[in-house]
């Protein structure tokens, strides 16, 4: 029974290490995901965002905000324990006691752990076996905290770093961003040149996104601090965005747009199958008739060159199904909302210079 015991205690702790490196310490995506972070975000995120959907869309913003740090403060508890759980079964199988002279119990072994583990000294070793293993839990514990105080801040500066990021996004393209919003406004301040130095500055940020969330999957529960702000709808606007400029632009003539929407449609596919959001399109479609007319026209206005509006739209269209399905997985399964195209201040205005 010892053996037994001692053998599960050594798994476990395997198990905790190995889910631990993985998830915190490797900096890319592997095939074999830490399962227990996600088992735990599976359980947890279904209820919590139910909850969320009945309430105000304010306060359920804010309840969604919540849970990515819990979640995390979670996710370590559950591993620590684990950890702890592991020793004192190593512990017991090395007929450890707390209290010499008497057999004691598992949970004297347990509190005996949780001590080593957390470098407390609750109580002395009885053995040179229980002694070898309590050093090592407490390498282990001290070994967590530097590697957990590492990794927070790491979290903290990418999210700082996106929401920079997102909070710029407004004054080009409107308080809830669209691509006819920021065309309109690009169009306004200086047409072609103003638009081909953002997109590229975007460009830049897809692909830090992409990674970052990629290595910190945790990163993507983070909420923005505006409610009609996220990054997902950031990062959908500039690549709606890019993908009008080279459906209207002849071949060859949208370089900036080409590689801003050549790196945010491969964000998309990636965080996509991270997340493990299944792809679909909206059978009602995000972009309408009206709307591709509002786009066109602001074009127009702006772009010297244009190919025709039947070619603009069946190059849209096909640009639209190679990135829209991951985004509206995305949407779905991290309950973030998408933009529209169009904003609805240009759907009043715009309609009278189409005609």
């Amino acid at each position: 029974m010892h053996v037994l015991v001692g053998l599960a205690g050594g798994a476990l702790i395997g198990l905790m290490l190995a889910e631990f490196f993985v998830a915190f310490m490797l900096p890319r995506r592997v095939k074999r995901d830490p399962r227990i972070a996600r088992g735990l975000f599976g359980i947890l995120w279904r209820p919590w965002r139910s909850v969320a959907g009945r309430l105000s869309p304010a306060a359920g913003d804010t309840m969604l905000g919540f849970f990515g740090p819990l979640a995390l403060l979670l996710q370590l508890a559950v591993w620590a324990l684990g950890l702890m759980v592991g020793f004192a079964c190593l512990q017991w199988a090395f007929g450890s006691h707390v209290n010499p002279g008497s057999p004691g119990t598992f949970g004297d072994d347990l509190y005996f752990s949780s001590g080593a583990f957390l470098s407390a000294g609750v109580a002395a070793p009885v053995s040179t076996a229980t002694r070898a293993i309590s050093l090592l839990e407490a390498a282990t514990g001290i070994g967590v905290l530097f590697i957990v105080i590492g990794y927070l801040p790491s979290v903290y500066q990418a999210f700082s770093r996106r929401e920079v990021a997102v909070s710029q996004l407004v004054p080009r393209a409107g308080s809830r961003p669209s691509a006819a919003g920021l065309l309109d406004r690009v169009v306004e301040r200086g047409g072609r040149e103003e638009l081909v130095r953002y997109l590229r500055e975007w460009e830049v940020w897809a692909a830090e996104l992409m990674e970052t969330h990629l290595s910190y999957p945790i990163l993507a529960y983070y909420r923005s601090q505006h409610v009609s702000l996220n990054w997902l709808a950031a990062l959908t606007t500039i690549v709606d965005t890019s993908a009008v400029v080279i459906a209207a632009k002849p071949e060859g003539e949208a370089e900036a747009a080409e590689l801003t929407y050549a790196i945010g449609q491969h964000a998309f596919a990636d965080l996509a199958h991270q997340f493990r959001a299944r792809p679909h399109m909206d059978e009602r479609g995000r972009l309408n008739d009206s709307d591709f007319a509002i786009l066109r026209s602001i074009l127009e206005r702006g772009v010297a060159e244009l190919v025709d509006e039947e070619t603009m739209r069946s190059r849209l269209d096909e640009l639209r199904h190679r990135y829209e399905p991951h985004a509206l997985a995305l949407s779905q399964a991290l309950a973030l909302s998408l933009p529209d195209w169009v904003p609805e201040r240009l759907r009043e205005i715009e309609p009278a210079r189409v005609h």
